[in-house]
C-alpha cells in the first residue's frame, strides 16, 4: 500500500510538483484496510512525516501488528545515493512497514533482507524488488 499521504506544512509538495492527488489523513484512516482480510500481510509505505501516524493505523485502527520494515535507498543511475526531498533531512530512502494480522503460517519468514538497494525510478514508483519481495514471503498468496 503507498498512501498518497498530504503534508500539512505551509509548501505541502516541499517545491516538488506531484503529479496525483493527496489524501488527508482522516481520509486515508477511514479506508476499510482492515476488513480486506482476517488473517495474512500488510505492507504500507510510510514516509519520514507520516511514520508514527502509518504505525498507529496498522496497529489501532487496521488490526496489524507490527513486525518489521523494508528500508529501501534510493540511488542514481551512478550508483551513488540519491538526493531528495525532506523537512530536516534529504530523505535518499523510504520505510515499507510489515503488519501482520490472524493466522500467518503461510509466511515465509527469513527469506528476504530488510533493504533494497536500488534505482529512483519516476515519482512515486517503487523498486521492482519489492514485488519480488512480496511474493518470496507469501508465495502462492492474494496480493491486492
Amino acid at each position: 500500500m503507498d498512501p498518497p499521504w498530504k503534508l500539512s506544512t505551509s509548501q505541502p509538495s516541499r517545491g516538488v510538483a506531484i503529479q496525483y492527488d493527496s489524501l488527508s489523513d482522516e481520509f486515508i484512516e477511514k479506508i476499510p484496510v482492515g476488513k480486506l482480510q482476517k488473517n495474512g500481510v500488510l505492507m504500507v509505505w510510510a514516509i519520514n512525516a507520516k511514520y508514527a501516524f502509518t504505525i498507529k493505523l496498522m496497529e489501532q485502527v487496521w488490526g496489524y501488528k507490527l513486525v518489521d520494515s523494508i528500508t529501501w535507498v534510493k540511488k542514481t543511475v551512478n550508483g551513488k545515493i540519491a538526493k531528495g526531498h525532506g523537512y530536516y533531512l534529504q530523505h535518499a530512502k523510504e520505510t515499507c512497514l510489515i503488519g501482520v494480522k490472524g493466522d500467518t503460517s503461510k509466511l515465509r519468514k527469513g527469506v528476504a533482507k530488510d533493504v533494497i538497494f536500488s534505482d529512483r525510478r519516476g515519482q512515486s514508483q517503487k523498486p521492482e524488488e519489492i514485488y519480488k519481495y512480496i511474493e518470496e514471503l507469501v508465495p502462492n498468496g492474494y496480493y491486492l
